[in-house]
């Protein structure tokens, strides 16, 4: 793209986004994921018309986010132009999940003195539980206490069950909100400009969809995590902040468990001065004990005490090839059914692959500490030998960016290594690798390709393609490995090039 063709684009995009944003909305209005549960995505009411035109405004509001992956002309512009697609969407009926009737349901046990983690919605006579998905009928909830609460307040003040939406819906809102008022400062801190920064969170189709329109709770999730990491990177070494920003960090764990593995990461960037083992422990004991202390509160405030983590492992009950480790499971027990084995694989592969993430997590941490340990090194040497206060902010610099690379890359490992994959998982390394990243394309396009795996109604396109997608998967994973012995050693650097820090 050249600077003269650029100011052309940026009207073509905003609009031709939000065509394909209305359209979404006429897809969600036609056959969407609507309380009563359709008899299949193409044999309701309107016939195949709502796939098409889910199909064809996900392509323009897609090529439009993706046409201006490189740059955008400001951060008012960008902020206006996501407003204007994030509107038909909320007006619309819920797009591409059922899980928000889930979440009401879960809400509504709780509101009447249930409890969401002893019992599926079936179970406790939720007067709305034909809106659920089948799957979910008898699941307890997987969520945390913060997230019970907040969906019990929806059921109290809705009352009814689009009442609750709403209510769910602003939540969510409130979520993308809360994301979009700390990301600018977070990519700054980051070397990265921030109106590219917000565009590739924000206008990113699977934040339209899936956070706002399907309400999902990742929406609060993240927005918590973003105030926590910026108030650590804003204000490393200081026991107040630390503290703070731990609690948040508990709050978002106590939504969804997923954001645990950012902890080390966040007390990483919470370092102040030089990086030296005992300073990471003292910074990092604040960090823990304000995530430990806010997780202790809201269990007991909750009233329902620690079942939520019991009830994590109810989020697995789903199988798809969209999740690497199940995939890899499908293969191994095809080819063991050729010569007469039952069925077993997929449970070792993905227990394999918990092991595997958090090996992960111990080399993308060993990683960082190591790479910022050498710059302060450099700082140290070179304050021996005369003023190095230059040296030291180029530690500063390198501190935010480094950090939050690494919680990036590890909530990307996160969702490859995860037993089960929905297309609003990659919203999570979205969020803070669109601030620390300057090459981007292999972290995009899995975005955008999941944007195309669910109907309006939230049917899976994994269903109808078993067989072939495990098998595709497979040798993507295959192909993955291969590329990366080539390669040579695994993340030799955490930071890629990227804009140079100020010496």
């Amino acid at each position: 793209m050249t600077g003269d063709d650029q100011p052309a684009r940026y009207p073509l995009a905003r609009w031709g986004g939000l065509v394909g944003s209305v359209l979404l909305a006429v897809a969600a209005g036609l056959g969407g994921a609507l309380s009563t549960v359709p008899p299949g995505p193409l044999a309701g009411r309107y016939g195949p018309w709502p796939a098409v035109a889910w199909l064809t405004g996900t392509a323009l509001l897609t090529a439009a986010w993706w046409a201006l992956r490189h740059g955008t002309p400001g951060t008012r512009w960008v902020l206006g132009t996501v407003a204007l697609w994030l509107l038909p969407l909320l007006v619309a009926p819920p797009l591409g999940s059922r899980d928000v009737y889930s979440y009401a349901c879960q809400g509504w046990m709780y509101a009447t003195g249930g409890d969401p983690y002893a019992v599926g919605p079936a179970g406790a006579g939720c007067p709305w539980v034909d809106a659920v998905a089948p799957i979910w009928r008898d699941t307890p909830a997987p969520y945390g206490p913060v997230f019970m609460a907040l969906a019990g307040l929806a059921a109290d003040l809705g009352s009814t069950l689009t009442g609750t939406l709403v209510v769910l819906r602003i939540v969510a809102l409130a979520g993308v909100l809360l994301t979009a008022l700390c990301l600018p400062e977070l990519a700054r801190r980051c070397g990265v400009p921030p109106q590219r920064a917000l565009w590739l969170v924000l206008a990113c189709p699977l934040v339209g969809v899936h956070l706002v329109s399907g309400a999902h709770n990742d929406a609060v999730m993240l927005g918590l995590l973003a105030a926590a990491l910026l108030l650590v990177v804003r204000h490393p070494g200081r026991p107040g902040p630390l503290l703070a920003g731990g609690a948040l960090l508990g709050l978002a764990v106590a939504v969804k468990a997923t954001a645990i593995v950012v902890l080390p990461f966040a007390a990483l960037a919470g370092l102040a001065g030089l990086y030296r083992p005992r300073r990471l422990a003292a910074d990092g004991a604040w960090l823990a004990a304000g995530t430990l202390a806010a997780l202790a509160a809201v269990t007991g405030l909750s009233g329902l005490g620690p079942g939520w983590v019991g009830a994590l492992a109810s989020s697995g009950d789903s199988k798809q090839w969209t999740s690497p480790p199940t995939a890899v499971g499908f293969v191994i027990d095809y080819a063991g059914g050729l010569v007469g084995r039952d069925p077993e694989a997929v449970p070792v592969t993905r227990a394999v692959a918990v092991v595997l993430l958090a090996l992960l997590i111990v080399v993308l941490f060993w990683r960082a500490w190591v790479e910022l340990r050498g710059v302060g090194t450099s700082v140290d040497q070179v304050g021996r030998l005369g003023p190095g206060r230059n040296r030291m902010a180029r530690l500063d610099a390198a501190r935010p960016r480094v950090a939050l690379t690494g919680a990036g890359l590890a909530l990307a490992g996160t969702v490859v290594l995860a037993p089960v994959f929905h297309p609003w998982y990659a919203t999570w390394p979205l969020l803070l690798l669109a601030v620390t990243m300057t090459r981007t394309t292999w972290f995009l396009l899995p975005c955008a390709v999941a944007a195309f795996l669910v109907l309006p109604d939230g049917t899976n396109l994994a269903r109808y393609t078993k067989a072939p997608g495990a098998v595709l998967m497979t040798a993507l994973v295959l192909a993955a490995l291969a590329h990366r012995v080539r390669k040579g050693p695994f993340l030799t650097h955490l930071v890629e090039e990227g804009p140079p820090i100020n010496n």
